[in-house]
């Protein structure tokens, strides 16, 4: 289930999960690895809702690689437990995508925040674009950023 807001100009959107019993380690809680594919869950739920998934970059020609994740855990996940993951786009002037994520427990506590910053490159040669490629510059200005 995902749902979006626009506030002070920064897009979110909430994601919610369902922890599966493959990503508890030995301790009964979430292998901390899992949470950066929670950041890209939350990321796909985000370009799905506001018309910029990976599959729309795709299609334009171009990719985006991560070049840095930050992370700080607050609270354990365990097996079961429902976790809301709000995704908030940080505007940039520069050719790149920012991310800001909170995962929430099922008591609204903080479990884990978290930072993704992204490139975009051409998916054939891999060329870094320096500028915001054209499709980028519709869409932000389409969300109005």
């Amino acid at each position: 289930m995902s749902k979006s807001t626009s506030h002070n100009s920064k897009l979110k959107n909430t994601h919610e999960i369902r922890v599966r019993f493959n990503e508890t380690d030995p301790l009964g809680i979430v292998w901390h690895g899992y949470y950066i594919q929670y950041f890209e869950e939350g990321r796909e739920a985000f370009g799905r809702e506001h018309g910029i998934s990976y599959l729309d970059i795709k299609a334009e020609g171009y990719v985006c690689p991560i070049v840095r994740t930050t992370m700080e855990h607050k609270l354990p996940l365990r097996y079961g437990d429902v976790a809301t993951i709000e995704t908030v786009f940080i505007p940039s002037e520069a050719a790149k995508m920012i991310f800001r994520y909170n995962i929430f427990n099922e008591n609204k506590e903080l479990v884990c925040h978290g930072e993704t910053i992204q490139v975009f490159t051409t998916s054939g040669n891999m060329e870094l674009a320096l500028l915001n490629p054209a499709f980028y510059k519709r869409w932000k200005h389409k969300m109005g950023l």
